[in-house]
């Protein structure tokens, strides 16, 4: 989605690397994401679930 547009940014960072920001988002497996601080999730998704996880953090999706 962020090399699709200029309005979402993404950032990767490497958990072995940074051990205190693993430890304050609370990181047990990858991929860990992160969506405005607002939602979070563990694993791959498939591209429905992780589009209704990016519409939940900006407060349009379903539940």
């Amino acid at each position: 989605m962020a090399v699709a547009s200029d309005r979402v940014r993404a950032t990767a960072i490497e958990a072995t690397e940074f051990p205190e920001m693993s430890r304050s988002y609370r990181v047990q497996a990858v991929p860990k994401i992160v969506i405005n601080e607002r939602v979070q999730f563990e694993g791959a998704l498939p591209e429905a679930q992780f589009l209704d996880a990016v519409l939940r953090a900006a407060g349009s999706g379903s539940s």
